[in-house]
């Protein structure tokens, strides 16, 4: 992966890590806070799912972890506020957005996310994101893996009758 375009106030201030379960609100909680403290916020699950669909635009069976790599070495991966303020997601350009909660992306992303060469690639690339602070960032261990010297890290919890709602 080569670049994220993430948008750098003046002032750079440490990332913020939140982890959680998932339906456990860290998204929700992820963002008022990056409004709250005038951060930019990143759910890295969707970067996972930008993965997912370049390497299924690209017409590579997920089950070849080797091609998948190669694809999800090679992607461009950046975020843009939309003009509503929600996150634009960009591959390569272009604005995939609206693909990444596809039922296809859906049955695809685990088995993408589970080759340790995408892993990888993806926690480099988390990194570096984190490493030019003011960000919050959400996701499967964010706090503990991808930025575990984060001076803060919340991680949520909730019962599954909460989550299910």
């Amino acid at each position: 992966m080569n670049g994220d375009h993430l948008h750098s106030p003046n002032s750079v201030r440490p990332a913020i890590a939140i982890d959680g379960p998932a339906a456990s609100g860290k998204s929700s909680a992820g963002k008022m806070f990056a409004s709250q403290l005038g951060y930019r916020f990143l759910d890295t699950g969707l970067m996972y799912r930008a993965a997912t669909w370049d390497v299924m635009n690209n017409g590579i069976d997920i089950n070849e972890s080797e091609a998948v790599s190669r694809v999800v070495g090679k992607m461009e991966f950046s975020v843009i506020d939309g003009e509503s303020g929600e996150n634009l997601i960009l591959v390569n350009g272009q604005d995939v957005t609206r693909f990444l909660h596809s039922t296809a992306v859906d049955i695809s992303v685990s088995p993408v996310s589970a080759i340790t060469a995408v892993r990888k690639i993806m926690v480099a690339e988390q990194r570096r994101i984190a490493a030019t602070g003011s960000i919050v960032m959400v996701g499967r261990d964010i706090g503990t893996v991808v930025i575990p010297n984060a001076p803060l890290k919340i991680f949520l919890t909730a019962s599954a009758e909460t989550r299910a709602n």
